[in-house]
């Protein structure tokens, strides 16, 4: 039976042959990804990625309310707007 070095050791070995074994199957599956992209002359928003980063980024929200004299929305979010204040919201909800 081997000893716990003689263990540890062979795992360490492991560890870097697995390492180098992925690295190259890597390079191998970049390589072969990016003649099939030139091959059919592929974007990347056809294969499922956008162009820009959205991460970290808000969306617009939606109006929910509109004040019918100025035409101004409110989605709902955030601090109430001075012409809604202490009214009821239900008269200036948008109708979807």
């Amino acid at each position: 039976m081997a000893s716990y070095k003689q263990l540890t050791a062979q795992l360490e070995k492991l560890h870097k042959e697995v390492a180098a074994a992925r690295e190259k199957e890597i390079a191998q599956a970049i390589a072969e990804i990016k003649q099939k992209v030139a091959e059919y002359d592929l974007t990347a928003e056809e294969l499922g990625f956008t162009s820009k980063r959205t991460t970290g980024r808000k969306t617009a929200s939606v109006a929910k309310y509109r004040n019918p004299k100025t035409g101004e929305t409110w989605s709902g979010r955030g601090r109430s707007p001075g012409w809604l204040v202490g009214k009821n919201r239900e008269r200036f909800l948008i109708e979807v």
